[in-house]
């Protein structure tokens, strides 16, 4: 039976969809995951579930042991990932509450452990990354988030910014002449992680803001992100609960 690797991001710390849960704290050869694993079911459909910045959201972007996650889910069996993730628009009709199935990345980071080959001694591995997320797990998010009458996007390039801080207008209008359509601080390094582990992940991804490009508006700040992320958080929960069902029949 195939397992479901949920990564919750910003507004999605908790294992309250999961029915008969355990938690499992787990160190790899890579260090500590972000929080436990929570293993559990949707649907009968057997999930593990764990929170991209901790059980408090105590870790800033570049804390995340990413490496540590997506080895950690590997080794408990799962056989695809869905990631959700805020992330600021930087496209007039990507509206806040809007979901983006991502279908491209830009990596902004500079300072992640973004591979799990430091050293190639047991010979070179240049994973290829052309469609970093996986088109079969892309299709079933986008029909059902329609199906559930979601405002959804059926595609979007992320950049990836390092963080913790938020753009410059600069930077905005540049990652706008890049091709960007939403920002965040997160997906790329995941992305990439799961492409060398050969598990299928795609992110949903929600708008909260328009990042600082657009002067008519307030610049996103934190507050503001966490505030629509909640208003939307069970249209969220809801697109996962019923994404797993279609991904593990």
């Amino acid at each position: 039976m195939k397992c479901i690797g949920i990564i919750g991001g910003s507004g999605l710390n908790n294992s309250d969809m999961l029915k008969n849960v355990t938690e499992v704290e787990v160190e790899t050869r890579f260090g500590k995951t972000s929080s436990p694993l929570y293993c559990g079911t949707i649907n009968e459909i057997p999930v593990v579930l764990i929170a991209r910045h901790g059980k408090h959201h105590q870790l800033s972007p570049s804390q995340v042991n990413y490496r540590a996650n997506i080895h950690a889910l590997k080794n408990h069996g799962v056989s695809h990932i869905i990631a959700t993730t805020a992330c600021g628009s930087l496209k007039q009709e990507i509206e806040r509450g809007h979901f983006v199935i991502l279908d491209q990345f830009i990596d902004f980071t500079k300072f992640r452990k973004n591979t799990f080959y430091d050293n190639f001694n047991s010979g070179a591995v240049h994973t290829p990354m052309a469609e970093p997320f996986d088109n079969n797990l892309r299709e079933i998010l986008y029909i059902t988030a329609s199906k559930l009458g979601y405002p959804v996007h059926k595609k979007g390039t992320v950049v990836t910014i390092e963080g913790p801080r938020f753009s410059t207008r600069a930077e905005s209008r540049m990652f706008i002449s890049w091709g960007a359509d939403v920002i965040n601080m997160s997906v790329a390094t995941e992305a990439t992680l799961a492409g060398e582990a050969k598990i299928p992940y795609a992110a949903i991804a929600m708008s909260t803001d328009y990042d600082c490009w657009k002067e008519d508006e307030e610049s996103v700040s934190w507050d503001e992100i966490l505030n629509v992320f909640s208003q939307n958080v069970t249209k969220v929960k809801q697109l996962i609960t019923e994404s797993v069902h279609k991904i593990g029949n």
